[in-house]
């Protein structure tokens, strides 16, 4: 199989190392050569990291020669979206315009073969598609990060999206032994929708002084179960990144989503969280 990833950051890169650990053939599209150097090591990194963890096993047959990451990463090339690709995942910020010309350009060089997904967590996936020749070709596949240990996928159609495409996609998520749910184009999907709701309640506790952020994320972690608290969470995803996404679905699902003001003090003055090195938390 060969895989078109567009955007090689912390998501575009976690879809690249999970395609590679199933044998298929990754390109990487990143803007300029300095970009594609730190995709590449970012990828080769965690390829290192599965293999130390046992999660990771030659698919070249035995005796070859070369650990299962060094295979895994002979498959790797950056460079522009290949005409043969099966498969082409968008990556790239949630900017829709960008999204949007980004999408129309990959459907060009790829060919008329290919199925197109965006990784969008919010946007819509059928206005995605109003600039596509062959929007019946495209759909969404929202991985969560880090990707490479995170179960589910979230398999987002449009109103366009053929059941053809909808199976092909179904298939090569199972076949990175991750679980898919079908969710109908919607603002925010399922777990968006959910989640930010949750994370933005989480916020208002701390702006009105109910609760630190550490008990905040305590109390949910072990009240509810939940593999991480919504602030950290919160810090992990990055804070602008959870405000753009806010906003979105303020303006199209209504109030109940509008931000703290916390938020987006916090936005303004840099502290997006783990990437910037301080959020809720101190990340350094």
């Amino acid at each position: 199989m060969n895989v078109a990833v567009i955007g090689g950051g912390r998501m575009g890169a976690g879809i690249a190392q999970v395609f590679l650990a199933t044998g298929a053939h990754v390109t990487v599209a990143e803007a300029g050569e300095r970009a594609s150097a730190a995709a590449r090591e970012r990828i080769a990194r965690g390829l290192r990291v599965a293999e130390e963890k046992g999660g990771l096993a030659r698919k070249d047959g035995p005796g070859d020669g070369g650990s299962p990451a060094e295979e895994a990463l002979a498959r790797l090339v950056t460079g522009p979206v290949p005409a043969g690709a099966d498969l082409v995942v968008e990556a790239v910020p949630e900017d829709a315009a960008l999204k949007v010309r980004v999408l129309a350009e990959a459907e060009k060089a790829a060919g008329p073969h290919a199925v197109l997904a965006t990784n969008t967590s919010s946007l819509s996936v059928g206005e995605l598609a109003a600039g596509l020749e062959r929007p019946e070709r495209f759909l969404g596949l929202h991985f969560f990060n880090p990707v490479p240990v995170q179960e589910l996928v979230e398999i987002v159609t449009a109103p366009a999206t053929s059941a053809e495409t909808l199976a092909r996609a179904k298939e090569w998520v199972a076949g990175l032994g991750k679980t898919g749910v079908v969710i109908r184009d919607s603002p925010g999907f399922a777990t968006s929708r959910l989640g930010v709701l949750v994370g933005l309640e989480a916020i208002r506790m701390v702006e009105e002084g109910v609760a630190s952020a550490e008990d905040i994320d305590r109390a949910m972690v072990l009240g509810y179960r939940y593999p991480m608290g919504p602030l950290r969470l919160g810090d992990l995803v990055g804070l602008d990144v959870r405000l753009a996404i806010a906003e979105y679905l303020c303006e199209r699902l209504g109030p109940r989503f509008e931000p703290p003001e916390l938020l987006r003090r916090k936005v303004a003055a840099g502290e997006l969280g783990r990437k910037t090195g301080r959020g809720f938390y101190d990340w350094d």
